[in-house]
């Protein structure tokens, strides 16, 4: 038996939902009962009946605080009348992972602890979201409500201590908590038996064992590190040299875990991106975030835009078994180049824009108009889940890779091989479908006042009575930078 208290509390100020989520410095919310005043406004804007009796999934991406976070989670969730809660292993799960545990088992919902490429430890960022029933993020209507629910909670349930069994979220099983189940389950069973009913993992073994072909993962001591091995050196042959910085670390290691030419620097560098010679380089370098749902492509010398990956492998889909009977459509976000349109425009099929946001391509996907989507903020991912997926988007382009070079004309007599490259897939790409343009500014570390402020300076651009005649494409272009400022901001 399982005793409920109801632990008297107050409204704790900022606790708005973003498009990802509730992202915080970790001393926030380590503090008081921030967390419990969280999870029970979710429970509360869900409804307390609805949740009664229902599964849900809790996990990460190993960041400072989350096995903490995950316990408090638990002892909610039972509280409230949870009927089964399924835990990764060690409260991991990537992003990914979750969206396919919560659609696979037919849960209600569940709670990723992330922050996502935002620094760890107990000094930086932590994070928590919740993920609806089709495995990926709450709609604006549930997070406007969550938000709600945190500036009116007065109180909040909670299982006693004294009487909460001993819960160990290293171990595989299962433990009776009172009416409520706790199964702690293998992180990586579910989302790896995913991804191989949808690529030709035979196929890219065969590129993954030719001599000349050789691939760099960087993790960058995040929760990818957790999957890295069991898939690509287990399932698909690589060396466990090609797996760097794979251990998942509280802090990553003191590493930044945003995938792309400024945080990745050791990749960059064993690219030898912007190097005049770029000979010796992997045939393929790649990175994810914290959370597992974003990525970084790059061949020898070379580096991959977010806005043509998505591109290309939406013209190459063909590639991949999943895809063979079609794409239903394509999506981008408005920041992103207009690379997609292009491909989508030769496939004769529909192209949608969306605003900044995952659950804007979640629609479209449970509509059945979207197939494939991405963002130039390095996301990138297709209907299997309902998350951007950086390992599905890893795949994808061994799967391009694989293909072509299976394809590929034999080298003449006494010729050594020659790998068809990611450079030469994407200059291909360019000549049939044309290159697109964009730049796109980082500004990190803003106030929420520093956003409002950018975003004001916009809104007096566009009153100006002189505007008139003016040319629009800088006004767009305006529009679309401190668009992504004011996001980043917050």
């Amino acid at each position: 038996m399982v005793d409920v208290l109801r632990i008297q509390t107050r409204p704790i100020e900022g606790q708005k939902p973003g498009t990802s989520g509730l992202r915080k410095k970790t001393a926030e919310v380590v503090r008081g009962n921030y967390l419990p005043n969280f999870v029970q406004s979710t429970f509360n804007a869900i409804g307390l009946d609805a949740v009664k009796g229902k599964t849900i999934v809790v996990g990460g991406d190993g960041r400072y605080f989350n096995a903490s976070a995950a316990q408090v989670i638990l002892k909610v969730a039972a509280a409230n009348g949870v009927g089964k809660v399924l835990v990764g292993q060690n409260a991991i799960l990537c992003t990914p992972a979750l969206s396919t545990v919560v659609r696979a088992r037919k849960a209600f919902g569940g709670f990723i602890l992330t922050a996502s490429h935002n620094p760890g430890g107990a000094e930086a960022d932590w994070g928590i979201k919740y993920n609806c029933e089709n495995g990926g993020p709450a709609p604006e209507a549930l997070t406007h409500a969550i938000f709600e629910q945190t500036m009116a909670i007065d109180h909040y349930l909670i299982a006693a201590h004294v009487t909460w069994p001993q819960i160990d979220l290293g171990k595989l099983g299962i433990t009776k908590c009172g009416d409520m189940t706790v199964e702690v389950i293998d992180a990586t069973q579910d989302y790896l038996g995913l991804l191989s009913t949808i690529f030709d993992f035979e196929l890219v073994k065969e590129l993954i064992a030719k001599p000349e072909f050789e691939m760099v993962f960087d993790s960058l001591n995040a929760v990818t590190g957790a999957y890295t091995k069991p898939l690509f050196v287990e399932q698909l042959g690589c060396p466990e040299s090609a797996c760097v910085n794979a251990t998942p670390l509280e802090d990553f290691g003191g590493l930044h875990p945003d995938p792309n030419l400024t945080y990745a620097v050791e990749l960059v560098k064993t690219m030898k991106y912007g190097e005049a010679d770029s000979s010796g380089a992997p045939a393929f370098g790649c990175a994810s975030d914290g959370d597992g749902d974003r990525n970084m492509v790059l061949g020898a010398g070379f580096f991959v835009s977010p806005s043509d990956s998505v591109a290309v492998i939406a013209a190459n889909s063909g590639c991949i078994p999943y895809f063979r009977g079609g794409l239903k459509g394509v999506a981008r976000s408005m920041p992103t180049s207009g690379a997609l349109d292009r491909v989508a425009e030769q496939l004769n099929i529909k192209c949608y824009e969306t605003p900044t946001g995952w659950k804007f391509f979640g629609n479209l996907m449970d509509s059945g108009k979207c197939s494939i989507c991405g963002e130039e903020s390095f996301g990138t991912g297709s209907d299997h889940v309902r998350e951007k997926d950086g390992i599905w988007a890893v795949l994808a382009w061994l799967s391009i890779l694989s293909s072509k070079n299976r394809d590929a004309p034999a080298p003449a007599e006494g010729k050594a091989p020659v790998l068809v490259s990611v450079e030469t897939v994407v200059k291909e790409h360019w000549v049939k479908y044309g290159r697109n343009y964009y730049t796109r500014y980082d500004y990190e570390g803003l106030t929420d006042e520093q956003g409002d402020k950018i975003m004001a300076g916009l809104r007096d651009r566009v009153a100006n009575p002189d505007l008139p005649g003016k040319e629009v494409r800088r006004i767009v272009a305006l529009l679309r930078l401190e668009v992504m400022c004011c996001r980043r901001a917050r």
